[in-house]
C-alpha cells in the first residue's frame, strides 16, 4: 500500500501512475468528476423543513439529491435557496435557486465510475466544487485512496485528497493519504488450474 501526505487526481482513481510504488506527491488519472452543476437537481427525503425568512430547506432520513448522474446522498442535506421576494420565492428544488448545499451523517457521493464517502460535505454549486471531510475514502474498482479531506473541481474533473493535520496538543506524527492501487493486469486463478501448495483438485 502506497502512503503519501496528499493525492491530487485530475478526475478519477484509475490509472494513478504505477510509481506510486516509490510513494510520490501525486498520483494522476483520466478526468472522471467533472459535472454539469446546472442540470436539474432533486432531492427526495423522509421529510422537509423549510424556513422562508432564511431561504433554508433541511431534508432529513434518507436523503437523496440526484443531479443527472451525480447523486449526493445523506443522513440530512440543509439547502440554502435564493429568491425573489417581489416575483415570489424561488422553490428549494430549482436548479438555479440552489446556492449551497451541506450534507451531515453518511454522507456519499456517487458517480457512474467511482463513489466518495466522508462525514460531512459541501456541494456549492455556484463555485461548481464538491468537498468531503472526515474519514474520506475514494473507491473506484478495486482502487481505494483514503484521507481526511477531499475536494473536487466539477469544471476541471480534478480532486485533491489530504490528510489530517497533526493535533496541537498530541504533538505526534502527520497523518497522511493512503492510496491502494490494483493493476488491471493482475493475475486472476482460474477454476481449473492448481495454485501452488493447493494439493490436486478435487473431483
Amino acid at each position: 500500500m502506497s502512503v503519501v501526505r496528499q493525492v491530487v487526481l485530475c478526475g478519477g482513481l484509475l490509472a494513478a501512475a504505477w510509481t506510486t510504488a516509490g510513494v510520490p506527491e501525486a498520483a494522476r488519472a483520466q478526468q472522471r468528476f467533472q459535472h454539469d452543476s446546472s442540470l436539474p437537481i432533486e432531492i427526495t427525503a423522509d421529510l422537509l423543513e423549510v424556513e422562508q425568512r432564511d431561504r433554508i430547506a433541511t431534508f432529513t432520513g434518507n436523503v437523496d439529491a440526484v443531479q443527472g448522474e451525480l447523486v449526493l446522498s445523506a443522513d440530512k442535506l440543509r439547502v440554502f435557496y435564493s429568491g425573489n421576494d417581489q416575483a415570489g420565492e424561488a422553490a428549494p428544488g430549482a436548479t438555479g435557486s440552489i446556492r449551497r448545499i451541506e450534507a451531515e451523517g453518511n454522507v456519499f457521493i456517487t458517480s457512474p465510475a467511482e463513489t466518495a464517502q466522508g462525514e460531512t460535505g459541501v456541494y456549492d454549486v455556484a463555485d461548481n466544487s464538491l468537498s468531503l471531510d472526515g474519514s474520506v475514502v475514494l473507491t473506484r474498482g478495486d482502487n481505494v485512496i483514503r484521507g481526511d479531506q477531499l475536494e473536487i473541481d466539477l469544471v476541471s474533473g480534478r480532486s485533491r485528497v489530504t490528510a489530517a493535520a497533526p493535533s496541537d496538543e498530541g504533538g505526534g506524527p502527520r497523518d497522511r493519504v493512503r492510496a491502494l492501487f490494483t493493476p488491471q493486469n493482475a493475475p486472476q486463478a482460474s477454476p481449473g488450474n492448481v495454485q501452488p501448495g493447493a494439493g490436486p483438485p478435487t473431483e
